[in-house]
């Protein structure tokens, strides 16, 4: 159970982590390359390079909360899973769509918006890497 704990917290942090360099830095440049002839392509580079960085991580978190969750429920755990719950609906309810938009063609108001909206995913994984540190070290 423990290499579980571990793994998840692991997994976590790497995403919360991430989450932040794009909501500081990447999302923000995207107001500085777009709209650009250059833009198009930059987005495209940008939703492959995330979809790579965040696919095993995301995968690691899911799978290891699965597994937790059926053999040892306790408030905490549920709490985390609550927690990358919000991640996955924020990311298909809101930022998908709107990176669909940004990929169609530039606009700053998507952009904006996506930045704006990308706080919800922010806040999730920072509070979920916190109690999947608490989890790993209990």
């Amino acid at each position: 159970m423990d290499l579980l704990l571990q793994a998840h917290a692991l997994a976590t942090a790497a995403l919360a982590g991430l989450v932040w360099v794009v909501q500081l830095a990447v999302y923000p440049a995207f107001r500085t390359v777009g709209p650009t002839p250059q833009w198009p392509a930059y987005h495209r580079a940008h939703s492959s390079a995330m979809v790579r960085l965040t696919a095993l991580p995301w995968l690691v978190q899911g799978g290891c909360l699965a597994v937790l969750l059926v053999r040892q429920p306790s408030p905490l755990l549920i709490l985390t899973g609550a927690l990358a719950a919000t991640t996955v609906a924020v990311t298909v309810l809101l930022s998908v769509p709107l990176h669909a938009r940004l990929g169609q063609a530039y606009d700053d108001a998507t952009a904006v918006r996506l930045i704006r909206t990308n706080w919800l995913r922010t806040v999730a994984w920072t509070a979920g890497a916190v109690c999947a540190a608490v989890l790993a070290g209990s």
